[in-house]
């Protein structure tokens, strides 16, 4: 029996990634009646709203991005605070029906929070939104290079590249946080499950060091924007749709639209917001917005490009777009590329041939009869990518009982002489 889950995170913020699906999980929990507690690495903001049956507690720390530099990279390595604040509570709540899942720790709880999560092993969960548990700079990608990884984490070859976002002293601070965590949590033999948001992860979560065996796999949820069909065929603006920064490839949309005189709208915000605002006053930047404002805006666009330079590991916004009858032009580093491709709603592109993206978006910008098939292949068929939130909740408590079931074996005691006998 789940009699409690445990939700350990950075951060407990309403967002799009790893802290959203945490706080999307504890209400879906909640409402099947699962008491739940948050263990929030950062501020309490918001928590009231999350609803009953929900526990927020707060470490209150500052991300690495806060405060000053040397400070930030001594806690990012090790934070005795984050430590203590997770082994009080498993301390003083603990029982063997509690289960424990890890969304994130590298921005505010560092590897300081695997030390007391080792006592509770074999109840615990971690998701691998990304590759941060395999590998040092967590995308598998060369930044400088702009291309994808491929060697073994921690390796001569790996510790001697530099293939940080940003110079290779703060990749060598990576590898330095990275062994930290390896000695305070081994993965290769612990009895803790790491949870892939898809298939693809799983070779390279294996290469990083995890057992094969600890690999479950269960895509997180998606809603789509809108839920009657976008008439893409009849509209002309390109979209973007995500963080500003170059492993986005949002630089490359801009340059292709403006190639293939196709109007664009950027929904986000980043590093990149002024240069992009400069150098391309002719596209309508509009900084980040709610769901349900790009609800409303992606009714008159045409495609979404997502034209991420890095591996992703799941692709939220290609699916939503998709399902809601948007086209999608994706990256062909993205995961998730083969599988919308192959269902007919998306086409690939190379986020690094800004001409060859041009053409292909002035060719859609024309294709009229092309671009309705891909919006109603998206709308009719795009549902079987990914689960809805209520069956992804049933994945999630499914793999909760089976983390239980497989802890309460293990820790039975060997039946006594007497009670073999009793079972003749």
């Amino acid at each position: 029996m789940i009699e409690r889950v445990v939700i350990v995170s950075d951060d407990a913020v309403e967002s799009g990634g790893a802290a959203g699906i945490a706080l999307s999980s504890a209400r879906l929990l909640s409402g099947r009646g699962i008491p739940v507690t948050i263990l929030n690495g950062s501020g309490g903001e918001g928590s009231a709203a999350l609803g009953a049956g929900i526990e927020v507690h707060s470490l209150g720390s500052q991300s690495l991005l806060q405060g000053s530099r040397g400070t930030a990279a001594a806690r990012g390595l090790f934070s005795r605070a984050a430590m203590g604040f997770v082994d009080r509570w498993i301390r003083e709540n603990d029982t063997p029906g509690t289960v424990y899942h890890l969304h994130n720790w590298h921005k505010v709880l560092s590897p300081s929070a695997f030390v007391p999560l080792r006592r509770v092993a074999d109840r615990l969960l971690m998701t691998a939104h990304d590759y941060f548990l395999v590998c040092p700079n967590g995308g598998q990608f060369e930044f400088p290079r702009g291309e994808a990884c491929e060697r073994v984490p921690l390796s001569l070859g790996c510790v001697a590249t530099n293939c940080d976002r940003r110079h290779y002293a703060h990749k060598l601070w990576r590898v330095g946080r990275h062994v930290v965590r390896e000695a305070t949590f081994d993965l290769a033999h612990s009895p803790a499950s790491i949870v892939a948001v898809h298939e693809g992860m799983r070779p390279y979560l294996i290469r990083g060091g995890v057992a094969p065996d600890a690999i479950a796999v269960l895509r997180n949820p998606v809603l789509p924007w809108r839920t009657e069909r976008i008439r893409a065929e009849q509209n002309r603006e390109v979209v973007f749709v995500g963080r500003l920064e170059r492993d986005k490839g949002v630089d490359v949309v801009a340059a292709a639209a403006r190639e293939a005189k196709v109007p664009l709208c950027v929904v986000g915000d980043g590093p990149l917001k002024d240069e992009l605002k400069a150098a391309y006053p002719e596209a309508r930047l509009l900084g980040w917005r709610s769901p349900s404002e790009i609800s409303a805006l992606v009714e008159t666009a045409r495609l979404i490009v997502v034209p991420t330079r890095w591996r992703e590991t799941f692709g939220l916004v290609t699916l939503e777009a998709a399902m809601s009858g948007l086209p999608v032009v994706v990256s062909r580093h993205a995961l998730i590329a083969p599988e919308v491709v192959d269902t007919g709603c998306a086409e690939a592109c190379d986020p690094d041939d800004r001409v060859g993206l041009a053409a292909q978006l002035a060719r859609l910008a024309t294709d009229d009869l092309h671009v309705r098939r891909m919006s109603e292949a998206g709308f009719h068929h795009g549902r079987s990518l990914a689960p809805t939130p209520e069956a992804w909740c049933d994945g999630l408590i499914a793999l909760y009982r089976a983390k239980l079931s497989s802890a309460s074996v293990e820790l039975r005691p060997p039946p006594t002489v007497e009670a073999l006998a009793a079972l003749g």
